[in-house]
């Protein structure tokens, strides 16, 4: 299971206002596109999110000037969190398989956005965070989002797990989960045997982590419907940012802290 980090120098600035005061800037950070929204202390969402197309083969510089360009416009908060599609360890960038560059190994995300935008930032993995937002708390929970590629995060009565890059494990026919169910996947083989893909992989799911129930978000989720099996269910896209409330709360829903 995650344990609790040591306090980390973005953290610093944080202002001393009530927690249930404190406005969140959520960001999403995808392989097509950026979005962002301002949240309550409660993790409603305050505005309507804002959203741009991810730069091409986008580096850190770029995105971090790319999100501080598409922030400006909304209103005061006073912290940051960050959803980042690859493996993240204490806001530092592991992988980065859908943007293109190897840039990003190795680079301090919460640090640079934390100086460019004046607050304190917290970075944990897109699909981490869309779970965080979307579990009950209760026995096993799997959360995956079908988007650009393919997120993966996996909760016991709460609490999350290390986070594992599911998307880049051999899947069928020597070709991973992500190369088999990710966008470019869909588009090239149509959305009937893309379904049945799926159905294959949610079984196999179901062998490996023997899951009481499976999460199914990203922008791809809207092309499934009510034959989903009774322990699968389909979110909202819109928890890829209110679960980003997460980051910032004493315990998570299942009582292990995220964050120090």
């Amino acid at each position: 299971m995650l344990k609790r980090p040591r306090a980390k120098a973005t953290d610093s600035k944080a202002p001393a206002v009530p927690a249930h005061k404190l406005n969140t800037l959520a960001i999403d950070i995808g392989g097509t596109g950026l979005k962002a929204s301002i949240l309550d202390g409660d993790g409603a969402m305050l505005t309507e999110r804002v959203r741009v197309a991810t730069p091409p083969q986008c580096s850190p510089e770029l995105m971090v000037e790319t999100l501080a360009q598409l922030v400006a416009p909304l209103p005061e908060h006073h912290r940051v969190s960050v959803g980042f599609p690859g493996v993240v360890r204490r806001g530092v960038i592991i992988t980065a398989h859908n943007l293109g560059t190897d840039a990003w190994r190795g680079f301090a995300l919460d640090r640079a956005l934390s100086e460019k935008l004046g607050k304190p930032v917290r970075a944990l993995n897109d699909a981490d965070i869309q779970g965080l937002g979307a579990i009950k708390g209760e026995g096993v929970e799997v959360v995956i989002t079908l988007g650009t590629g393919l997120g993966s995060s996996i909760f016991e009565d709460g609490r999350l797990s290390t986070h594992l890059e599911l998307a880049h494990h051999p899947f069928r026919k020597g070709e991973t989960y992500e190369e088999q169910l990710g966008n470019a996947a869909l588009e090239s083989v149509g959305k009937r045997k893309w379904k049945k893909r799926l159905a294959l992989a949610i079984d196999t799911l179901r062998a490996l982590t023997t899951f009481d129930h499976l999460h199914i978000g990203g922008g791809n989720a809207r092309h499934l419907g009510a034959e989903l099996p009774p322990d699968v269910s389909t979110v909202s896209n819109e928890l890829g940012m209110r679960g980003g409330i997460w980051l910032w709360r004493e315990r998570s829903p299942g009582s292990t802290a995220i964050f120090a």
